[in-house]
């Protein structure tokens, strides 16, 4: 209701690939109230009619037409997009079976070029997307379901027509690679070590039929941001944790010991300091002659990303770390579940 304005303006929400698309969309009959529309799928079709103080105009699967005092805009609503998802939108027009065998990212190109067609010259063309678009960088604690293979698209998949394309699923803040016209906003929390490294933010996209977007960034502060506490003991990380008791964050700690962190030591840390999400023993045997710490825990493909990084400069192919892992036999969702 707040970001409505109480139904002063749309708001369009789209499920991700953490979402169950039929729980989120439950809601439905009380946010049109609000001017909240809520897409579950890419088959959804979105009711025609009255969304807060607005119009949907024009709708029908992964598209929608909506007049905002007398300016339309037509949106292109694709959510996550699992294989199974994909193949009930689009099998339907295929017939063969070489049809049926395209790449994923190919298939997804089709579903926007036969949804493209709903673009105009009177409209504010936009697109809300819930996808993974090949060489954009992680953040840290997005789900790895890129590195499969599957759920991995090019930039070029996208209607040269929009205006802008915002999307989802990437928590750090990044113009698309290979199109300007779409970005990823990040998540505005901080979800995992590592997303403390950069500022969250949200865009503001002034756009209009006849103009390109222009985009602004808008920093946003952190309610309760994350920090990595580094200990050389497990006395030091009590004398931390009782000296911080009241400062708002969350909290991983990593302590240096020579033995196993006891319960008693566990449980009176998390008694002084609530919001810990992870107490880390680092052991001398994991640390490397420069001093630099080896997280064992943490899965393979993570460790060599960053090690890619920081020799290349660049992120990893995924067609590389595929074949990489292939040679290893080593399969990322079995290692991410066992870590």
């Amino acid at each position: 209701k707040k970001i409505s304005g109480e139904g002063k303006r749309i708001t369009v929400v789209i499920a991700g690939n953490h979402d169950n698309p039929q729980r989120l969309v439950a809601a439905t009959p009380l946010a049109m109230d609000h001017g909240v529309i809520m897409v579950g799928t890419p088959k959804t079709v979105i009711p025609a009619g009255k969304y807060g103080q607005h119009q949907v105009t024009d709708s029908k699967e992964g598209y929608i037409e909506i007049d905002i005092g007398g300016e339309k805009a037509v949106i292109l609503t694709i959510p996550f997009p699992s294989e199974k998802r994909l193949n009930e939108v689009l099998y339907g027009d295929m017939d063969t079976d070489e049809e049926r065998l395209l790449t994923y990212g190919e298939r997804m190109k089709e579903l926007f070029n036969s949804l493209e067609g709903y673009f105009r010259e009177d409209t504010v063309n936009l697109i809300v997307s819930h996808l993974f678009v090949m060489n954009s960088v992680e953040g840290g604690s997005e789900r790895s379901i890129q590195l499969g293979g599957s759920y991995i698209v090019g930039g070029d998949i996208f209607p040269a027509k929009a205006h802008y394309i915002a999307l989802g699923h990437i928590h750090k803040p990044q113009v698309v690679p290979g199109n300007h016209t779409a970005r990823y906003s990040g998540a505005p929390l901080q979800y995992h070590r590592g997303e403390e490294a950069y500022q969250k933010q949200v865009l503001l996209v002034d756009v209009s039929a006849k103009k390109g977007a222009e985009i602004t960034s808008i920093p946003l502060k952190q309610y309760k941001p994350i920090e990595v506490w580094r200990c050389k003991s497990v006395a030091d990380a009590v004398d931390l944790c009782r000296e911080n008791a009241e400062k708002v964050c969350w909290v991983y700690l990593e302590i240096e010991t020579g033995r196993a962190i006891l319960e008693d030591e566990i449980k009176q840390m998390k008694l002084l300091k609530e919001d810990i999400l992870e107490i880390h023993p680092i052991f001398p045997e994991m640390q490397r002659e420069d001093g630099a710490e080896r997280y064992l825990e943490r899965p393979f493909h993570e460790l060599f990303q960053e090690f890619y990084l920081h020799e290349r400069g660049i992120p990893i192919p995924e067609e590389t770390m595929e074949v990489l892992l292939g040679l290893l036999g080593k399969d990322v969702e079995h290692e991410t579940d066992q870590t």
